[in-house]
């Protein structure tokens, strides 16, 4: 009974029966009573219209009486008082269906984006005084012990402080393949946990979870709107006023000037008003730039807004930075160097010094020997390196300026610039050169820009020379700049974004602020989880793949195309039809066509930017 009376409330329902009595009354006025029949005409428009009659009352109530449902309600009603009864309910039963069809679609573009709405579970598993209690994710607090199993959602950002797991990062980065975790290892609210039962530690509250401010980031991203969705608010203030003056006067003048009797006049204006009626408009655009966000959204890739994307469609310049951007952000040993003593005992003197620095290259040294010696002291000279003492000798291991301050003699020796050195009791036996690898897309992705229309690209990084020029050729970039201050980082972008159409800058969105803001278009690279990306950009990827860049642009000029198809073509079919209206060669069935049949279509063109592009460039 309750599934009969939802469906008796649904616009289908009230299409179905408003066709039952629209139908009988057909047959009514052929065969046996025009009164019956125009009762059955009264109750199918009262069936398909009622709604549209009263948000036309309420828009008499607010004053805003140029809107859709007011021109479609005088129009229905007009031509049900000159006697067209058929097209009088015929205009308000497929005003009904195109907007059954609308709706439809709506959820259709909505469908991706709502997807994000289910990425953050309600409830966590939280860990107290050894029990596990099932809380609201709202309710853990930072630092709480979390228990995730498999085939669940990670509810809050954390840490992993036991256990090993594949997750699922779709979600959130729009990448298929799984990512393994271990201790140390960080979990986004979002991940789902595909083996293996994981404890965390949580690091924010939920509502300033990764997946919280993606959520508020794809709701708001509507509120600004695209050039174009701006060009048809304006528009419409303009035409909808215009084409109601119209249609009074061609009801009134014809008559007076005795061209036309009344009835046939009204009947023309009323035409003319179904005709106008900027449904396909008002709808269709602002649905082609949301069907574009959701679209984008499942890919990864999080537009701010409908303004981002004529930027994005147009960028002639693309300024990168360098680490974790370009390159990994993990280093790698590149080549060793040996004086009087062999590779694996200077990679297990490294390694062992480097036991109590958390640096990143002490990282990548330590994982370079499983022989580590035990130390019994050791000290971290911050911007130098360690020196570090075994039972039987003592070893520096850092750059050159801890060479000098140790008086280690380096005269002679060829050894490149960014090297880290190693030192046995004050005798240089090695030196390690570290580097960063290049992402393994990221010459790809570059030809690819180029192939889009990009004419200029660039480094702009606080590397060192050789750093810097080793990876531009590496990804063939056309300009660098090294060594740069954050402020000279700022003043280089400047100088690109004034000689070029549109600037595109590419960072890891944590000490990039100030250039991904200055950009014509910022784009944070690797997104998730970092405040400062998704402040300071205006398109967010949410993974670290560079190849999301050339798919972003296509994206952007799909759903820049699809829009102004949507404007041409209404406003073409719509033009020609107002003309013949306006002759009197189109009757109310065509003005419907004009109307709901524009509109319908228009949202099938706009439903195709739901679907991005895939990275395929000829």
């Amino acid at each position: 009974m309750t599934k009969l009376l939802h469906f008796l409330k649904s616009d289908l329902a009230r299409i179905i029966l408003a066709l039952i009595f629209f139908i009988s009354a057909l047959i009514l006025e052929q065969t046996v009573s025009k009164v019956g029949a125009l009762a059955m005409y009264i109750v199918a428009l009262l069936l398909s219209g009622g709604r549209v009659f009263v948000d036309a009352v309420r828009g008499i109530l607010r004053r805003d009486l140029l809107d859709e449902k007011f021109l479609m309600s005088i129009a229905s009603v007009g031509a049900m008082i000159v006697g067209e009864w058929r097209e009088g309910v015929a205009v308000m039963l497929f005003f009904l269906v195109g907007e059954t069809f609308e709706h439809y679609a709506v959820r259709r573009s909505r469908a991706s984006i709502r997807s994000l709405m289910d990425i953050c579970p309600d409830e966590a598993c939280v860990v107290v005084d050894g029990v596990e209690q099932t809380v609201d994710a709202e309710d853990v607090e930072v630092d709480s012990v979390i228990v995730i199993r498999p085939g669940e959602r990670v509810p809050i950002d954390s840490v992993v402080i036991s256990g090993n797991a594949d997750v699922d990062t779709s979600s959130m980065t729009g990448e298929s393949l799984p990512v393994s975790v271990s201790p140390g290892s960080e979990l986004f609210s979002g991940y789902i946990v595909m083996n293996g039962m994981l404890k965390a530690r949580t690091v924010r509250l939920s509502d300033e979870s990764a997946a919280a401010r993606i959520l508020s980031l794809v709701e708001n991203a509507n509120e600004s709107k695209s050039k174009e969705e701006s060009f048809i608010t304006s528009f419409s203030k303009y035409y909808t006023p215009a084409v109601v003056i119209i249609a009074l006067l061609v009801a009134i003048l014809p008559p007076v000037f005795g061209l036309k009797n009344l009835e046939d006049s009204v009947y023309t204006a009323l035409t003319f008003l179904v005709i106008s009626c900027p449904c396909a408009l008002v709808i269709s655009v602002p649905m082609a730039f949301f069907g574009g966000i959701g679209g984008a959204a499942s890919r990864g890739i999080l537009f701010k807004g409908g303004n981002v994307f004529s930027k994005v469609a147009t960028v002639e310049s693309v300024a990168f930075d360098k680490t974790g951007t370009i390159t990994n952000g993990k280093f790698e040993i590149s080549r060793v160097i040996c004086y009087g003593i062999s590779e694996v005992e200077l990679l297990s003197l490294a390694a062992s010094a480097e036991q109590a620095s958390n640096h990143p290259v002490a990282e990548c040294l330590r994982s370079a020997s499983n022989d580590i010696l035990p130390i019994t002291s050791a000290s971290e000279i911050a911007g130098r390196g360690v020196v570090a003492k075994f039972d039987d000798c003592e070893c520096a291991v850092g750059n050159l300026s801890l060479m000098h301050e140790l008086s280690v003699n380096m005269n002679g020796l060829n050894i490149p610039d960014g090297s880290v050195y190693v030192a046995k009791d004050g005798v240089l036996v090695g030196a390690v050169v570290i580097s960063d690898s290049v992402k393994s897309e990221a010459a790809g992705s570059v030809d690819s820009l180029r192939r889009l229309g990009v004419k200029r690209t660039c480094i702009l990084s606080g590397d060192r020379e050789d750093n810097v020029k080793r990876v531009s050729a590496a990804v063939n970039i056309d300009e660098i700049g090294f060594q740069l201050t954050p402020e000279e980082k700022y003043n280089k972008l400047e100088e690109i974004v004034l000689s070029s159409k549109s600037t595109m800058y590419v960072g890891d969105g944590i000490n990039d602020s100030p250039s991904l803001a200055r950009a014509d278009v910022g784009v944070a690279m690797g997104g998730v989880g970092q405040d400062s990306a998704i402040e300071a950009a205006d398109v967010v990827i949410m993974t670290d793949s560079l190849s999301k860049l050339p798919e972003m642009i296509l994206i952007a000029r799909k759903t820049i195309n699809i829009s102004w198809q949507n404007i041409i073509f209404a406003l073409g079919v719509k033009g020609l039809i107002l003309i013949l209206g306006l002759l009197g060669f189109a009757n109310m069935w065509l003005a419907v066509f004009a109307d709901v049949g524009v509109a319908v279509l228009a949202i099938l063109n706009s439903m195709r930017a739901l679907i991005a592009p895939k990275n395929k460039i000829t």
